[in-house]
């Protein structure tokens, strides 16, 4: 870990373990490269933990044992990520971040989280308001995704009762944003809708009427307030995430499922000596961020070399593999499996830039790149070519299309792509049945035209390894039907469903 602030106990120890992992992440999407990343999380994790302390301190001077209403400790820290962002652009730093981010910070977007506290978004105002024991159960179980198990372990809570005490947590934070929303400065149209909003968004089969589906589809305060009081659907986490966070909630949200998914946070079965809530007890050492991405790395090259076997070693997968050295844009917290590298290729097995490697089977029969591969005019080595022509005919790319969640007139879904060849960028194409529209991408770039969507790469996972898999997510809406996507091509080559 970098030069932190230095823990004042063990508690203090255990939980700056805790958060830096979600600083760290949610720094690595805001910035251009790895080692931008790390300097934006240890000052916003030393600008954040300084404010902690200093609040903590402020409680107990006035005596009354009352704490300042404020955010709990997780996501306190990634607005210290946001507020150093933003006087990194101030200061002529905003090279280092990432370019969305430096218009999101300019627009009004930005300014509702430094603006009136009445007019900041709803989510945020509605954990802030919490008691801080609760607000932390509400973002540990919901946007860090750490099993209940997990949860309930670092919180002290009984494990038999912690889902029922959840539940009633959600009811309380969706109290305390209606209320919010109420007090919001709001015009006669909005407010003439808002005990229609209530009574929708409380029952799971109510429906949305026409009139009021229009008004959400044009009023983002509105919209806002309908996904933080509709507890059912799944679509509390991004509503949390977007609305606490800001730019990148969403990405961020994603990570943590799949980090989470994968045993790299929270919900170890370590996880329950290194919460800092006994202090008597030794802390175990985590380990490194560095250690799992070499450990990662490793594992990667091992698939890769097994994968090659059939081929036994050519050149040809040689140069498929060879993509260059890792750049400063490598993804520092994703837990993905592919990790993004350079354009560089050797002569005569493509140009930077281009989709994908071409392999032996595409060359004209004159390339020197065969000769040296050892085929020839003969018998022999006719057999060959045709054994490797059959063998390029199977599809060259499979993806598995996933709804993780649905709610009336809105769904989250994932995207991942397996590529049997390498690619130095992708663009994923694919239509929509029903008129699906998507609003909001993570790990991926879109463009929508009519039913058609392309997807493509972000500047970090431009490239995936022969057999290697990249994965994207995105927010969309529907009406009446919200079916698989179909028809996938990748690159403009088709790619097969995953059943």
């Amino acid at each position: 870990m970098p030069d932190l602030p230095t823990p004042q106990n063990a508690a203090e120890a255990a939980l700056l373990s805790e958060c830096w992992d979600a600083v760290l992440s949610y720094a690595d999407l805001c910035t251009s490269g790895s080692a931008s990343a790390t300097r934006l999380a240890t000052e916003a994790f030393t600008h954040g933990i300084d404010e902690l302390r200093a609040a903590t301190a402020a409680s107990k001077s006035t005596g009354t044992g009352r704490r300042a209403l404020r955010l709990p400790r997780i996501p306190l820290l990634l607005a210290s990520v946001r507020t150093v962002a933003a006087a990194w652009e101030t200061n002529g730093l905003g090279h280092r971040l990432d370019p969305d981010l430096r218009l999101w910070l300019h627009s009004d977007k930005a300014a509702r989280y430094i603006g009136p506290p009445l007019h900041r978004p709803l989510a945020l105002r509605g954990l802030r308001d919490m008691q801080e024991p609760d607000a932390v159960l509400l973002w540990l179980a919901e946007v860090e995704s750490l099993p209940m198990s997990a949860v309930a372990r670092r919180l002290g809570l009984d494990p038999a009762a912690a889902s029922s005490e959840l539940a009633q947590v959600r009811a309380l934070f969706r109290d305390r944003c209606h209320r919010n929303h109420l007090d919001t400065p709001m015009d006669a149209h909005c407010r003439s809708y808002a005990r229609l909003l209530d009574a929708v968004t409380r029952s799971p089969s109510a429906e949305t009427p026409e009139d009021l589906s229009r008004h959400m589809a044009r009023c983002v305060e509105c919209a806002e307030a309908a996904a933080c009081l509709r507890l059912h659907g799944g679509g509390l986490p991004a509503a949390l995430s977007s609305g606490v966070i800001g730019w990148g909630g969403l990405a961020y949200l994603e990570r943590r499922r799949r980090a989470a998914e994968a045993g790299l946070i929270g919900g170890r079965t370590d996880a329950a000596v290194d919460t800092g809530l006994n202090e008597g007890k030794p802390v175990r050492p985590r380990i490194g961020r560095t250690g799992i991405l070499v450990t990662a790395v490793l594992v990667s090259a091992l698939a890769l070399t097994v994968s090659l076997m059939p081929f036994g070693g050519s050149k040809d997968g040689g140069a498929n593999a060879a993509q260059g050295e890792s750049t400063d844009g490598q993804s520092v917290a994703d837990p993905g499996p592919s990790f993004p590298s350079g354009s560089k290729t050797k002569s005569g097995s493509g140009t930077a830039g281009s989709p994908a490697v071409a392999d032996s089977t595409s060359r004209p029969a004159g390339n020197s790149d065969q000769e040296a591969q050892g085929e020839s005019s003969s018998p022999a080595g006719k057999q060959g070519g045709a054994k490797g022509s059959t063998k390029s005919a199977a599809p060259d790319c499979r993806v598995k299309y996933e709804i993780v969640s649905e709610w009336p007139d809105g769904f989250q879904a994932t995207v991942t792509v397996t590529s049997t060849k390498a690619l130095a960028t992708w663009s994923l194409g694919w239509t929509f049945k029903d008129g699906q529209r998507v609003g909001q991408m993570w790990d991926g770039t879109f463009t929508q035209n009519d039913s058609h969507i392309t997807a493509t790469a972000a500047d970090y996972n431009k490239t995936v390894a022969a057999n290697g898999t990249f994965t994207f997510g995105f927010l969309g809406s529907w009406t009446g039907t919200n079916s698989a996507a179909r028809n996938f091509t990748l690159n403009k080559a088709s790619c097969q469903a995953a059943g």
